[in-house]
């Protein structure tokens, strides 16, 4: 069974960091490349970050690059996403996917709430 778990989410305040993480099992997830996305209340989701198989390539969304950093440890199975210098419009749900040819995987999210 495949599954993806995002945990890590939280209460912060402006400026603030937080790590989160994505844990996945079911599947091969050093053959899949992997992405974190993220969906604010009232909102359409947002393609947040990505990365390759080999965690060598990252792509970012305008609106968090120079800010987030997306990794991964093949060796755990676990996608991470290190959000640096949090603002209030990065309030969302964070999910995490995996991607391979056709395969598609969504996981549970993880609400981040950033707050004075």
């Amino acid at each position: 069974e495949v599954q993806l778990q995002a945990y890590g989410g939280g209460l912060v305040r402006p400026g603030e960091s937080l790590r989160l993480s994505c844990a996945a099992s079911g599947f091969t997830f050093r053959t899949y490349g992997m992405s974190w996305l993220r969906q604010a209340p009232g909102k359409g989701p947002e393609w947040v970050a990505s990365i390759n198989s080999g965690g060598g390539h990252a792509f970012y969304a305008d609106s968090v690059k120079g800010r987030f950093t997306i990794s991964r440890d093949n060796a755990q199975n676990i996608l991470y996403l290190q959000m640096d210098n949090l603002k209030p419009e990065d309030t969302a749900v964070y999910l995490c996917n995996a991607l391979f040819g056709v395969n598609l995987y969504w996981g549970q999210g993880t609400l981040v709430t950033v707050s004075s």
